[in-house]
């Protein structure tokens, strides 16, 4: 069996950061007709390179049959909307973007973004893989290019005199099997002056929040700002500002420009989140390799509440249908003996099953019918936006459920503070 790479240095990986067992692409929904087939598995086995502390999953299927056609929509997230809404703001007013500027977002999505900008008379390009999701922005009026970004892609672009003034990739990055041909692509489509902004989860987070189920096989890298300060440096792009967001479990936006250009000036903001990185251990491997031990032990705590709710007849369903519930479900082995079904606002999952468990997903007026004793939410992230929606469960005595960083029971209304930790 070949030893798998470091996708950024080439250097076999050795050292494992943690092994989720088998499980099925998170993305993969299934049709009612698909019930009875075979699914595709693959090792979910997260590794950290020794030389670059760079966290990544080998690639068992390419980023084309992963994304081609894609079920995640970003506009149905309402405080994701603020979100986009509240950073345009920011931008314009920091940087003075304006109808002379060109606005390109990688990985754009539906538009959820880039309309913001277009509402202030901001011109704007989308570069969106998903030919389904692509088709949806193009019919709201935000141009948008159906096709992978890399190298290839921005040299097309710099040819048609499309460049960034602002270059946007939001949670983009760690779905790039080839790092170096995407961030090469990203130098050549900057101006000379032009900036640059991305967006992930941070690894820190991850770890110290335990939030190993945003591990899946469509998120190829996890990063550190040691470490992607390091990539961007490579390919001569320098970072000179960041900042921590409670976005996804907790995230860092970067800010980048050529490494030749001075203005703007490296922020302080920099120097501190390198000191806190490496005040945390990020910069020892050990760190990283002590981690799979505390994934193991919520496992084990999920299972033992659900077993003991079952034994006492008791119904629990889901919310939610988001990449990271199915890496939880399938990694615990909670199937629907344990979950009798989930719900979700996206009507492109409504109908659907989710990989390797087969759970049905509803739309939401599913719980007020069947009234459920706990309500299960997949997408902790967004877990205040959910319990204000879901508060009706109370007419019947319902209970939210939140799985990570462990265990956690709420009462409704959203509550100030945990009713049970178990």
């Amino acid at each position: 069996m070949a030893i798998a790479k470091c996708r950024f240095s080439g250097q076999p990986l050795h050292k494992t950061f943690v092994d989720l067992g088998m499980s099925p692409l998170a993305n993969a929904y299934l049709r009612p007709e698909q019930l009875n087939k075979a699914e595709k598995i693959y090792p979910l086995h997260a590794y950290i390179s020794e030389d670059t502390l760079l966290v990544q999953l080998e690639q068992f299927e390419t980023p084309d049959q992963i994304f081609s056609d894609y079920a995640y929509f970003s506009s149905y997230s309402t405080s994701w909307l603020k979100h986009a809404k509240n950073y345009t703001d920011m931008m314009v007013e920091k940087f003075h973007f304006n109808h002379h500027t060109q606005v390109i977002e990688i990985a754009s999505n539906d538009g959820y973004l880039l309309q913001y900008f277009l509402e202030k008379g901001i011109p704007v390009l989308g570069i969106e893989p998903a030919a389904n999701i692509a088709k949806v922005a193009e019919d709201r009026g935000i141009p948008t290019i159906n096709k992978f970004f890399g190298v290839e892609t921005a040299k097309e672009l710099v040819m048609e005199g499309k460049l960034a003034d602002l270059l946007i990739g939001n949670n983009v990055l760690a779905h790039v099997p080839d790092l170096n041909d995407f961030i090469a692509g990203m130098k050549a489509i900057l101006k000379p002056n032009g900036i640059l902004t991305m967006e992930f989860p941070h690894i820190l987070q991850l770890i110290e929040q335990n939030q190993f189920d945003t591990i899946y096989h469509e998120h190829f890298s996890y990063f550190s700002f040691l470490t992607i300060e390091k990539i961007f440096a490579a390919h001569n792009l320098r970072i000179f500002d960041v900042e921590e967001l409670a976005t996804h479990g907790g995230s860092l936006r970067i800010y980048a420009k050529h490494d030749d250009v001075d203005y703007p000036s490296i922020r302080e903001r920099v120097r501190y989140l390198k000191e806190k990185e490496i005040a945390a251990g990020l910069h020892r491997i050990e760190t990283y390799i002590s981690f799979g031990e505390k994934v193991k032990a919520t496992k084990h705590k999920l299972l033992s509440f659900i077993l003991a709710a079952k034994a006492e007849g008791k119904s629990i369903v889901g919310y939610g249908a988001p990449a990271k519930g199915n890496t939880l479900l399938n990694y615990c082995g909670i199937g629907k003996d344990f979950i009798d079904y989930t719900v979700d606002c996206n009507p492109y999952k409504q109908g659907l099953f989710l990989p390797g468990t087969h759970i049905p997903i509803f739309h939401p007026d599913k719980i007020r019918e069947t009234q459920p004793n706990y309500v299960l939410i997949l997408p902790w992230n967004l877990k205040e936006e959910i319990m204000e929606q879901m508060a009706f469960i109370s007419e019947w005595g319902g209970q939210f459920v939140v799985p990570i960083p462990e265990v956690q029971i709420y009462p409704c209304p959203v509550p100030d503070r945990v009713l049970i930790a178990l």
